[in-house]
């Protein structure tokens, strides 16, 4: 079942370790397929030097295993309730990327300081509120994700495909789960880079709002311009 999309799963969820984005299991990667209305993720504790393909595990929107000899990760209540909402994306990941989960440890979103940031992500990556006692008592993962998705009810998910949950870490999302890797790699290196730049101006303000919007709207919309135009 859904062989393809385990094989294309299992290949993103190689790509964390590549990146430096996990150590030890600490990460998950998924991809939907919105036609079946299930999705395949990565199984729990499994370290990547022993995946393989075969090992990824089908859920559908309820978190409940379809197919799978192993369990599938421990956050896969937060992928369901992120595909639930979000409709139009294709893979989720989640890691304690050392420098996104230090802004998440701090409690703090991650300003725009640059044109590297802003190239990727339309203002500030939110930090989220911690759950509540008894929000994690009826469903800490689960929550985790209407947390995220109550929080872009009015915003645009697709401007910011990265969150920040408040002394946990980062999850970020894509057109499909390589691409919600590509989100996470950048994730990881503005968290870096702003973490840089107020250690050496700690009075450093965000960019400007026109260079912002210069350089976000030039890669994203309808009048992009980076990069090459598709073949006609």
């Amino acid at each position: 079942m859904l062989e393809e999309l385990k094989k294309e799963v299992y290949e993103a969820n190689m790509l964390l370790p590549k990146h430096d984005l996990v150590t030890f299991t600490w990460g998950n990667v998924s991809g939907v397929d919105r036609k079946e209305k299930l999705f395949v993720i990565k199984p729990s504790g499994v370290p990547y030097e022993d995946l393989k393909p075969e090992d990824m595990v089908v859920v559908d929107y309820d978190g409940n295993k379809v197919e799978g000899k192993l369990n599938p990760s421990s956050d896969t209540a937060t992928h369901a309730e992120l595909y639930s909402k979000f409709e139009d994306i294709g893979g989720v990941v989640h890691t304690h990327s050392p420098w996104a989960t230090s802004w998440a440890q701090a409690g703090r979103s991650i300003p725009c300081y640059g044109t590297t940031h802003a190239d990727y992500f339309y203002g500030s990556v939110p930090c989220l509120r911690v759950l509540t006692q008894q929000e994690m008592d009826e469903g800490y993962e689960k929550n985790t994700g209407v947390l995220i998705t109550d929080y872009f009810k009015d915003k645009d998910h697709n401007a910011v495909q990265a969150v920040l949950c408040k002394n946990h870490g980062p999850f970020t999302w894509g057109k499909d789960a390589e691409d919600a890797v590509h989100c996470a790699v950048v994730l990881e290196v503005v968290a870096k880079m702003a973490c840089r730049t107020e250690e050496i101006n700690p009075r450093v303000e965000p960019t400007p709002q026109h260079l912002m919007d210069k350089h976000y709207y030039r890669k994203h919309g309808e009048n992009a311009y980076y990069g090459q135009l598709p073949p006609k």
